[in-house]
């Protein structure tokens, strides 16, 4: 699929100050002007991430209750559950929080719920074990902000709730003795990013404040911080980012005996990025979920044996086996109903419907057609007597709402600009998709329907070298709102030795004037026929390096190809 390309501007002015000052490539100063560090300080700061820039937690409204009552629950000797959602979010928080308490406090236990017999965050189940085992106090983690009712249902039995969560409060909040959530409109807490690990962090380092434990007590556990901020998709700026380059250290240099086995397991023998966190520590993570129990992940993670904690590892690898398998015939399926379908491919949404799709991977197959048929899109299948779905978005169009302006055909429905969760009557699946198809055609514009490359700058051959790489490498960690740079390089040719390799990809050999550079570019052997006759092509890439029996040089990791008059039209 064709992609609009676009290079993000930088302010000149600001870049040419900022250059003057690092006396660093003026790219370089760009990158860094366009990520808001237009100050030598600033940079100091995103260069060289401290622990000491960390914000205290006491900022954080309900900080002080939120100790207090777990400081009278030691002191009493009450039972404390913590409680957390499925995901990789979900099952981080509550190891972190779980193993903190109970080397403080023995009657401690956690709990998870089922994502499909009791779904997302606080569920009645949840309530009832809490009260039938003599539980009176709640810390819940990544979730727990929206239950108004069913902690109004824990009250009536004593139960009291700490709540540690993330996401967007409404104007009626949960009864809870303590909500910690910087995205409350009167909590003063000056970052608003945190994911719910993130939060559950930020109440154990008040909590070894509070309690006289070393300084470094809440560090141990950054390892699974970073986890969880990778596999969230925060913006990796400020305290996450913090956060995340701590934690991926510890995840390198001694990573809990849960993080060693799964990447023991996953075949990882070099140094792990936030990349490897984000597409092989957490889709094992979420697997469990997905597949079947997550409680095993909250194992793995709180386990201290390295034996027990491979096994547990490799239930989550076998889990995450069978979710591939899933994902990959779930989408031939998918794409095959549409390619049946010469109504379907002509449509501005798509919607597709088998009532035996696993429901634990609808959303990744919805992700996945999005990269085919780049368009809004939901997958549904079918839990017990009513169909239950996911749905992806793309760019610019907000398919919570899309969804929200069909819920008269609706049993249930939840989520966000980008992603949402349904169900309905297995009757109006027909009238449900017609409609989607008509909210969406009536409020989506062409631009919205063409993916877009967002390149970050412009740059020559001359400019790729060692020094101007490794300056790269200290904007490590990259994420959201700090994406690793994205350059396009113009009139290139191909010196004569490109090639495709193994089917599907190209090894690039490209010249610009005297210099020569070698690339890969995955899954773009179509684009081959470009490079024919020396035509000048211009070439968008993330910058590598490659070692090869000991030798290591720069090379560019090819996304897209254009002939040179073509690009940017």
């Amino acid at each position: 699929m064709e992609k609009k390309w676009k290079v993000r501007p930088a302010d000149n002015a600001a870049v040419s100050r900022l250059k003057d000052q690092l006396h660093i490539h003026h790219v370089l100063c760009a990158l860094l002007v366009q990520r808001g560090i237009d100050t030598f300080d600033a940079a100091k700061a995103y260069f060289r991430p401290s622990l000491a820039d960390l914000h205290s937690p006491w900022l954080m409204k309900d900080m002080q209750r939120a100790v207090d009552r777990l400081t009278e629950a030691l002191s009493r000797g009450e039972k404390i559950l913590v409680y957390g959602d499925y995901d990789v979010d979900g099952t981080t928080s509550v190891a972190c929080l779980y193993q903190f308490l109970k080397q403080q406090h023995d009657p401690v236990d956690y709990y998870i719920p089922h994502r499909y017999r009791e779904g997302y965050g606080i569920s009645r189940e949840g309530i009832d074990f809490a009260r039938d085992n003599g539980f009176t106090l709640v810390v819940s983690l990544d979730c727990g902000i929206k239950s108004v009712d069913l902690i109004t249902y824990a009250r009536e039995f004593g139960i009291d709730f700490i709540i540690c969560d993330h996401h967007l409060p409404d104007d009626v909040l949960p009864p809870a003795v303590a909500i910690l959530n910087p995205k409350q409109v009167d909590c003063p807490y000056p970052y608003k990013e945190l994911c719910g690990c993130g939060v559950g962090f930020k109440l154990l380092s008040a909590l070894c404040e509070a309690w006289g434990l070393p300084e470094d007590t809440a560090e141990y556990y950054l390892d699974l911080v970073a986890t969880a901020i990778a596999a969230d998709i925060v913006p990796i700026t400020g305290e996450n980012r913090i956060l995340a380059y701590y934690g991926l250290k510890r995840v390198n240099e001694a990573p809990s005996p849960g993080i060693a086995a799964l990447i023991r397991l996953s075949g990882l023998d070099k140094t792990l990025h936030i990349n490897s966190l984000v597409f092989v520590i957490a889709p094992r993570v979420n697997a469990a979920g997905r597949m079947d129990d997550a409680r095993k992940a909250v194992q793995l993670f709180i386990e201290k044996d390295p034996l027990r904690a491979t096994a547990f590892a490799e239930m989550l690898h076998n889990d995450n086996s069978e979710r591939k398998d899933a994902d990959l015939n779930i989408t031939k399926e998918a794409l095959a109903l549409i390619e049946s379908d010469l109504d379907m491919q002509e449509r501005k949404s798509t919607v597709v419907f088998q009532p035996h799709w696993h429901k634990g991977v609808v959303g990744i197959v919805a992700s996945r057609l999005i990269d085919r048929y780049y368009r809004p899109t939901i997958v549904l299948t079918q839990s017990g007597d009513i169909i239950a779905g996911s749905a992806r978005s793309v760019t610019g169009f907000n398919v919570y709402e899309a969804v929200h302006r069909c819920r008269e055909l609706l049993i249930g429905y939840g989520g966000h600009f980008y992603a949402a969760g349904l169900t309905m009557a297995r009757e109006n699946v027909e009238a449900f998709s017609a409609l989607f198809e008509t909210v969406v055609s009536e409020s989506i514009t062409e631009d919205m329907l063409t993916p877009e490359l967002s390149i970050d700058a412009e740059v020559a051959f001359p400019d790729l070298v060692p020094s101007f790489y490794n300056i790269l490498c200290q904007m490590e960690p990259f994420g959201p709102d700090n994406m690793r740079p994205l350059f396009v390089v113009r009139r290139v040719i191909d010196q004569g030795y490109s090639k495709i390799v193994k089917e599907d990809h190209i090894r690039f050999v490209l010249r610009q004037g005297d210099q020569v550079f070698t690339g890969i570019g995955f899954n773009m052997a179509a684009k081959f026929p470009l490079l024919a006759g020396s035509t000048p092509v211009d070439v968008v890439f993330t910058l590598d390096e490659n070692e090869w029996n000991g030798e290591k040089n720069l090379q560019l990791k090819v996304i897209d190809v254009r002939r040179s008059e073509d690009a940017f039209t």
